[in-house]
């Protein structure tokens, strides 16, 4: 399965916006897939930093031990992880000013693995960027 991605304008400074997305206890007001955390938590993600998460998509509840793999101060994170039947996912959130006063913020996500593929695959993709916009739009509204 290919990326899929949402982007949304947020009326709020880059930097109100960038702690949120490096908070993880945050995730519970604004991401649309978070349902709980396993373990502890960084207070802030930094690289290299894990977490384990259950995230719920099309209904079902899978696990992913996420790994920050890159951080760009202000601008940009990425968190990768393994979730049930060997599926592999990547986050991508990235932040930039509006030119403004605000901020331009985007996710991407990729979900590769044997079980993402026809129907399902497709069903996963329609899931996934309906979560995306959502979440983006709780983002926006929780930082207003």
């Amino acid at each position: 399965m290919g990326k899929i991605s949402a982007n949304v304008t947020i009326p709020a400074t880059p930097e109100t916006v960038w702690e949120q997305i490096v908070d993880p206890s945050s995730y519970e007001k604004w991401l649309t897939i978070h349902t709980k955390w396993k373990g502890d938590i960084p207070v802030k993600y930094t690289k290299g930093a894990t977490a384990t998460q259950v995230v719920t998509m099309l209904g079902m509840p899978n696990t992913i031990t996420w790994t920050v793999d890159e951080l760009q101060e202000g601008q940009g994170l990425t968190i990768s992880g393994e979730g049930m039947a060997g599926v592999k996912t990547t986050f991508a959130f990235a932040l930039a000013s509006d030119g403004n006063g605000g901020s331009s913020a985007t996710i991407e996500a990729e979900f590769v693995g044997s079980m993402i593929t026809g129907a399902l695959g497709k069903a996963v993709e329609k899931d996934g960027e309906k979560n995306l916009n959502e979440s983006l739009d709780k983002l926006a509204a929780l930082v207003a």
